[in-house]
Formats: C-alpha cells, structure tokens, sequence
C-alpha cells in the first residue's frame, strides 16, 4: 500500500464520519428550531427581546432561528455532495487536522443555532 492510498482511505474513513455527525447536529439544530418556533414571540424584530442592549439591530422571528439551520444544512450538502472536490483541494498536509478544524467550525455553527432556540424558547415561555 503507498502513502497516496493511506492517505486515500483517511480521508475516506474521515469524510463518512465527518458527513454523519454532521447530518446528525443538522438535524439537532432543525428539531430545536422548529420547536422553539412553536413557541416564539413571531415578530419583526425580536433582538430586543433576546438582547436588551442590541436595539439598533433588526432581526426577524425567522431569521433569528432559521438561519444557522440553513447554513448548516448546506454545509452538510455541500460536504455530502462535494467529496472530490475536498478531497482534491486539501490545504493542509495531514487530512485528519483538516476535518478536526471542520468540525470546531461545524461545532460552533451548531452552538450558535442551538442558543439562538434555547434564547427563544425561554423569552417564549
């Protein structure tokens, strides 16, 4: 086996492990959003409900819990679909330090989606 092989099946093995938790904090991120929905103030600024101190800001009910969802989702698409294009535009030399830093972004994405429900939901109830 040559080192383009290993190499291959890291990334393999990396990229199925990868686009399966992904599609799982997606799917996470969905279900709390359409929960909180149930019981969001639906207006068309609600920062100031969440955020006293960020008046200036306007952002909608539907924006506030269905954008980080949607970004996840086509970041998960976009992984799902793109393999060979990630696997041909490797930037870094070890493909395992390339998924890990996928997966803090990944991470903080679904963080910021998940709070934004969590803030809803305790504004709402």
């Amino acid at each position: 086996m040559t080192t383009i092989d290993h190499v291959s099946d890291d990334f393999s093995r990396l990229h199925r492990i990868f686009t399966f938790h992904l599609g799982v904090a997606v799917s996470l991120a969905w279900v709390t959003a359409l929960y909180a929905a149930l019981d969001a103030p639906w207006v068309r600024n609600i920062r100031p409900l969440v955020d006293p101190a960020g008046l200036g800001r306007v952002e909608s009910t539907w924006s506030f819990l269905f954008v980080m969802p949607m970004v996840l989702t086509v970041a998960w698409l976009s992984v799902y679909f793109g393999r060979e294009v990630l696997r041909r535009s490797q930037t870094l030399g070890n493909v395992a330090i390339e998924f890990a830093a996928a997966a803090l972004v990944a991470f903080g994405l679904f963080y910021l989606s998940i709070d934004r429900a969590v803030a809803v939901l305790l504004i709402g109830g």
